[in-house]
């Protein structure tokens, strides 16, 4: 039973007992104790002043006085106003950090038989260029967002939709069937995605050209672009491929096999994985007779021009196009097959996109059809709804191949990670093996952290020589106190100190000691509050403060030289408990963090 269950409880029987009113644990508010106050948490006694009739401060000082006098675990007490602060006794704490101690799950949920089924979908990039900076934060949420689910006790399904049709895979193709001259990843040493990526550039440059050529004749620059020869082999490109050509199909094919390649070499080094991962070339017919379903059911209208339309006015919202003229289909149409598919073969209670804050519209759109259609989370689909992630030098653009591209952003971080780690000393007497998987850790970890600590609702700019600081809000921070912390332990070990499973000395403990424990005794409810908001941000946050609290200890206090030997093993027990703490939390992240720095 946490303390603050017990004080709740010793708060209602001390209302009963000295007014002869019951109190529902719900009216009982218990806030952290403000700094500036003596004491570890505050009651608000506010909510009883009915059954006191007296003032709050004599309310307060009666509660006080009856808790001081019967319950265990609270040591003396102050009002301030109509505020109770209550300071809990040392055993108390000791017996929580026990508790914390035993756990070593503590803040993680086990998934039960019956637990409701979660998909998040995220990634979903173009197999016409590699993955880019906006990717690597839409990854880095998704994942950290599969973690905090999981560890409220969800089953969770990672999947990935694939865009794998459409003229802009025509371009790069096109533009490597004119310029490519048969070169292959094998052939240039490069990445399929690269490979392809810059052939979508290519393409990007010679259209760019023949349209100013146009111009240079006198055409506008609508009938320039209309007119682009390389733009109308791009979408003769398309048709064929809509038709089934075996050739069209088979360049696509085998493109296509290189960005996966790619793909899967970026998603492994940025430490993100799927359970499944549906492709748009599969989906885009099965949303197709979804829609005409729809149609046939009175849920949809077709306008005399054949296309297919959604009225949503009831809603507040306008008319929807699901289905062009022609037949073809729209990103609406090819969500509504990828949810069918999805459907099928999942027991899906609810589901998540993480797609940027530009679809906001659509994913309204989209919950409102799903829903119509029948599918019984559509209603309740959460759009996991995020900012855009740009650098100090301002925006970046695939087409015209100004995009931070993932894999050599990852490449830099981890360069400059060695680089300043040599620099502070942190890899001195390791091998060169070792050196390079921590400057791994620590360039990811930096990247990563940068990213997840700022809200996802928030556009941000990623900065790399700040991400980096061995100093403040960082992943090398956090990651640099565990390494302390994992060092302290080892030199314990070496000294012949065994750290007992439950501590019962009876030793007195600071204000600083508190307050570890009890930033540790909050983390469930941070994972939980992490789930319940979809806010990996509040989990990174709350990391960075266990270990700024955990450094001011460090800094006030000895640990391995403190003469009392029970004084010791408790702060080595509590330093423990912060270690797994961070590791957890780091984890959930998708962080790693090094036992040597």
């Amino acid at each position: 039973m946490t303390i603050e269950t017990k004080l709740t409880q010793a708060v209602q029987t001390a209302i009963s007992t000295l007014y002869g009113q019951e109190v529902p644990a719900g009216s009982v508010q218990l806030q952290k104790t403000k700094k500036e106050f003596e004491g570890s948490l505050t009651v608000v006694v506010f909510p009883f002043l009915k059954a006191s009739k007296k003032s709050p401060e004599a309310t307060a000082q009666e509660i006080g006085e009856y808790l001081k006098a019967n319950e265990t675990i609270v040591a003396d007490f102050n009002v301030i106003k109509g505020f109770l602060n209550l300071s809990i006794s040392s055993t108390a704490w000791i017996a929580l950090l026990n508790e914390i101690n035993t756990d070593a799950q503590w803040g993680i949920t086990p998934i039960a038989e019956n637990a409701p089924l979660v998909m998040i979908e995220y990634s979903s990039p173009n197999t016409n260029k590699p993955l880019h900076l906006g990717h690597v934060r839409n990854n880095l949420l998704g994942n950290a967002l599969y973690n905090v689910m999981k560890a409220n006790g969800n089953k969770v399904i990672r999947t990935n939709i694939v865009n794998d049709r459409g003229i802009h895979i025509c371009k790069s193709m096109l533009a490597w069937q004119k310029f490519g001259n048969g070169e292959t990843p094998e052939t240039s040493g490069k990445k399929g995605d690269h490979l392809v990526g810059d052939y979508y550039v290519a393409f990007d440059k010679h259209y760019k050209a023949e349209v100013a050529q146009l111009m240079a004749e006198g055409k506008t620059k609508e009938e320039a672009e209309a007119l682009s020869p390389l733009m109308q082999e791009a979408r003769e490109m398309l048709r064929k491929w809509e038709a089934g050509d075996t050739e069209v199909r088979s360049l696509w094919q085998t493109m296509n096999e290189w960005v996966y390649a790619g793909f899967d070499s970026t998603y492994e080094q940025m430490g993100v994985g799927f359970d499944k991962i549906y492709y748009e070339s599969d989906t885009y017919l099965e949303g197709k007779g979804k829609v005409l379903e729809g149609v046939e059911k009175g849920f949809f209208y077709r306008k005399e021009d054949g296309s297919v339309w959604a009225d949503l006015t009831a809603e507040g919202l306008d008319h929807k196009l699901l289905l062009r003229a022609d037949g073809t289909s729209v990103y609406m149409t090819q969500d509504i097959g990828t949810a069918k598919l999805r459907f099928e073969d999942f027991p899906i209670d609810k589901m998540i996109y993480v797609v940027g804050n530009e679809q906001n519209y659509h994913f309204q759109v989209l919950s409102i059809l799903l829903d119509k259609l029948g599918f019984k989370w559509g209603k309740d689909l959460v759009h996991f709804s995020y900012g855009m992630v740009e650098l100090p030098e301002g925006k970046m653009k695939s087409r015209e191949g100004t995009v931070v591209d993932a894999d050599d952003l990852m490449a830099s971080m981890i360069d400059v990670a060695k680089e300043t780690s040599q620099e502070l000393g942190k890899l001195d007497g390791l091998t060169e093996a070792e050196a390079a998987d921590i400057a791994r850790i620590v360039g990811l970890g930096a990247l990563k952290y940068f990213i997840l600590k700022v809200d996802a609702r928030k556009n941000m700019t990623f900065n790399p020589k700040e991400s980096i600081d061995f100093n403040g809000n960082t992943g090398p921070f956090i990651q640099y106190t565990y390494a302390r912390i994992c060092s302290i332990l080892r030199k314990a070990a070496e000294a012949g100190i065994a750290l007992p499973t439950t501590f019962q000395a009876s030793i007195s403990l600071s204000t600083k000691e508190e307050n570890l424990i009890q930033t540790l005794a909050d983390f469930p409810a941070i994972v939980k509050q992490a789930g319940t908001d979809y806010n990996p941000s509040i989990l990174a946050n709350y990391t960075y403060d266990l270990v700024k609290e955990f450094n001011q200890f460090y800094h006030d206090f000895s640990i391995l030289k403190e003469e009392n030997e029970d004084i010791k093993r408790f702060r080595l027990l509590l330093s423990t408990n912060v270690a797994k703490v961070i590791k957890q939390g780091m984890a959930l992240l998708g962080i790693e963090v090094p036992e040597r720095m």
